[in-house]
């Protein structure tokens, strides 16, 4: 069987911001670094992703985590497309976080 699951473990890369709907459910968003060294060397290398987060998912990111927390998170890759201030369509991914550990 094959499925759509992301691990990563990294840093918050910026604190999440939430938004809350007015049927009461909430969104947290935010960035995630990840070291993608192999080996050690001079170079900071990190990959940055974009992640969002649901209900009380994202109540925990925002209550308990701040930038620079060390976490590892467990959720699946979602493509979405938005019209930019230029009206240019524009595609992205991101990680819909569903599982947080805080080291």
């Amino acid at each position: 069987m094959l499925r759509n699951q992301v691990t990563l473990v990294g840093r918050l890369g910026s604190d999440a911001t939430i938004t809350t709907f007015e049927n009461g459910s909430m969104v947290a968003r935010f960035q995630f670094a990840v070291d993608n060294q192999l080996k050690k060397v001079e170079s900071d290398s990190k990959a940055l992703y974009r992640m969002f987060a649901w209900g009380n998912t994202a109540s925990f990111l925002t209550n308990y985590c701040k930038k620079g927390n060390q976490l590892a998170v467990s959720g699946r890759l979602v493509n979405r497309t938005y019209v930019d201030k230029e009206g240019k369509s524009q595609r992205i991914t991101e990680v819909e976080v569903r599982q947080v550990v805080k080291f």
